[in-house]
Formats: structure tokens, sequence, C-alpha cells
């Protein structure tokens, strides 16, 4: 479940390359922070998977909710 969810949120990244020194810089919007830039695509996309998996997991350990990505919910639920 957990890789399916990275997966999703990477389909949803924004790429572009920067025209000061033409390196590649993508995002994944509605992660705050998530963000990656590299010399050439393959490794900005490397890069991004890893930032992003750190996100997760970060979030999780805090207790800060995630968005849900096509009803795949990681958020923590209390139990009584």
């Amino acid at each position: 479940m957990i890789l399916e969810y990275v997966d999703l949120a990477l389909k949803k990244a924004k790429y572009e390359i920067l025209e000061d020194d033409k390196s590649y810089y993508a995002e994944v919007p509605g992660f705050r922070g998530v963000s990656a830039n590299a010399k050439d695509l393959e490794t900005c996309r490397t890069e991004l998977r890893e930032v992003l998996e750190e996100w997760i997991l970060i979030r999780l350990r805090k207790n800060l909710l995630l968005p849900v990505l096509k009803g795949i919910n990681l958020n923590f639920k209390k139990v009584a």
C-alpha cells in the first residue's frame, strides 16, 4: 500500500528545466516541501522519490496528516 501511495504521489509531480543552468527541478503539488533538483531527469526523479519517502516517514512519526490519494489513507487512527 505504501509503494502504491508513493507511485500515485509521484504521478502528480511537475518537472521543469531551469533556464539558468539547464538542470531539472521537480515538485509534488499538495506535498509541501517535496522537491528535488538535479542535472539530469533520472537523477531528479530518484531524488524526488527519496525526498517523498522521507517526508512520508517524518509526517507519520510526528502524527501529521498525509493527503489521501485515490482512497489510500496512510494516516493513523486513534484507538480508544
